[in-house]
């Protein structure tokens, strides 16, 4: 017999930097609110890269790039979290990250 398990109301971000999740999304936010969070770091996200586009390569050291795409890297990846929540809500299906 196969149980179903209730929706978790907190879903966790991903992470890398540690074992136990310590970032988490309230899956049961209003979806404009969740709407509101990934655009917010979406477009910050979009606005740092073009900063950095638009900047002289050679001026940054191969740490400075590191810690760019690493920025980046997290704020697009919190995006891709709340964008999973709010499939999940407004699809009805588990949305795979």
């Amino acid at each position: 017999m196969t149980t179903q398990h209730p929706p978790r109301r907190f879903t966790p971000m991903s992470q890398t930097a540690t074992d136990y999740p310590v970032l988490l999304i309230d899956s049961d936010a209003p979806l404009g609110e969740l709407h509101a969070c990934a655009s917010e770091r979406l477009n910050a996200a979009l606005a740092y890269l073009h900063l950095m586009a638009c900047s002289n390569v050679s001026d940054y050291a191969e740490h400075d790039i590191n810690t760019v795409a690493n920025t980046a890297r997290i704020m697009v990846q919190d995006v891709a979290d709340v964008f999973a929540v709010i499939e999940r809500r407004g699809f009805g299906s588990p949305a795979v990250i």
